[in-house]
């Protein structure tokens, strides 16, 4: 649908912008976690919950959100999602003690979720197929630069502001989206014409498709070693090899760097591959990448960022396909298919930082151990069910041999 005020470029904009609201929520406040439990006089454990909470809360958003916008609407559900957003962070920043702090928090990621679960519908909206792939990865990568972004953004702050500024800067970035939205004209044509009950029972009937199930379990998986990597990486750079917190972010940028390019090596591979082989190459080099990790990333960061690098790469071109395939498995309940793959990739997100956090002995080993699971088990699943007839494909652009 033609955006009269936004312009095509204003939309994808928009829609990067939405899909980013995990990275900006939680990456641009990490460096005032410590300063904020000092300051109320807590300990980091229930700081942490500022964290983890919104985490738990933004995934169940989602299915809330996702839902309501195949019924009423992707602005709409927009509007209100950002305006909750925005108030929550202008609240945090007036908390007057970490439990005000803590629940201002959880509403801030049930707004923050209304915008994440509109935003891949968004683009299934208005793009066929064959074109939504391309804006995919454009808006895959325009995401992966906040995690690299947002915490030296976040320590730059604290150093003109404490951290009620950095809340303040959240409500901002919300008003700012919101402003955006209000320019939006709607992109659903149809929607769901059954009672608010009836369109939340439309997860199930989503979940139950086996095409879009069978890809959202493979695609998911990804989430486990990925988010585990971000969850342990300072304790690896820092506390393993003992490096200073600024030499710790250049390696945290060489590694983000790899995550940006993925999307757009995705694109570049399939001009001259099918589908189908780049994504069991991703896979099989994921799984090689975890064997490198678990045999030679203890000896040197750099050895151990470069034996990652392909792992991180791979994981992040893959994602392009896999949210497109995912998309292509239903005709309608655009929203709900859209929450359930950003409530199960956060899901299993939280999985992997979970298990990473345990007590084991060599944290790179069992990062590798993950990887090599991962990478296994997703190459195995894709082999043996891509292929079956329930999983609509989409049609290559060209002639493409496996």
């Amino acid at each position: 649908m033609r955006q009269k005020y936004l312009g095509e470029k204003g939309l994808i904009g928009l829609i990067a912008f939405l899909s980013a609201f995990v990275p900006l929520s939680t990456d641009l406040y990490l460096p005032a976690l410590p300063g904020m439990a000092k300051y109320f006089g807590v300990t980091s454990d229930l700081a942490n919950l500022t964290l983890i909470l919104f985490f738990v809360f933004f995934a169940g958003g989602t299915l809330f959100w996702g839902p309501l916008s195949d019924k009423y609407g992707r602005r709409p559900i927009l509007l209100i999602g950002l305006s909750i957003y925005s108030l929550a962070g202008f609240l945090c920043a007036g908390s007057e003690d970490i439990y005000q702090l803590i629940l201002f928090r959880i509403l801030q990621a049930i707004g923050g979720s209304g915008a994440f679960a509109v935003a891949t519908a968004m683009i299934k909206d208005v793009y066929d197929s064959k074109n939504r792939e391309a804006i995919l990865a454009l808006v895959q990568s325009m995401v992966l630069i906040s995690p690299m972004v947002a915490p030296v953004l976040g320590a730059l702050l604290l150093r003109f502001t404490s951290w009620r500024g950095v809340f303040l800067i959240l409500g901002g970035i919300g008003l700012l989206a919101l402003a955006g939205s209000i320019a939006l004209q709607e992109t659903i044509e149809k929607r769901y014409t059954g009672t608010m009950r009836q369109a939340w029972g439309r997860l199930e009937v989503v979940a139950r498709n086996p095409g879009f199930a069978t890809l959202l379990m493979i695609f998911s998986l990804l989430s486990v070693s990925s988010m585990a990597f971000i969850a342990a990486s300072s304790y690896i750079y820092i506390n393993g090899f003992s490096l200073s917190e600024q030499a710790y972010s250049y390696y945290f940028a060489f590694n983000a760097i790899g995550m940006i390019t993925g999307p757009m090596i995705y694109l570049r591979m399939s001009r001259r591959f099918s589908r189908r082989s780049i994504i069991k190459a991703c896979f099989t080099i994921i799984l090689a990448s975890g064997l490198l990790i678990a045999l030679l990333g203890n000896l040197q960061p750099m050895i151990f960022a470069l034996v990652l690098l392909p792992a991180t790469v791979m994981a992040s071109c893959v994602r392009t396909p896999g949210a497109n395939l995912m998309l292509q498995q239903q005709e309608d309940d655009t929203g709900s298919a859209s929450a359930l793959m950003s409530c199960f990739g956060i899901f299993m997100g939280s999985v992997g930082m979970t298990i990473i956090s345990l007590p084991w002995s060599n944290t790179i080993q069992v990062l590798g151990a993950m990887n090599i699971v991962t990478g296994a088990t997703c190459l195995a699943l894709w082999l043996m069910l891509s292929n079956k007839p329930f999983i609509k494909q989409i049609p290559e652009t060209r002639a493409k041999a496996d």
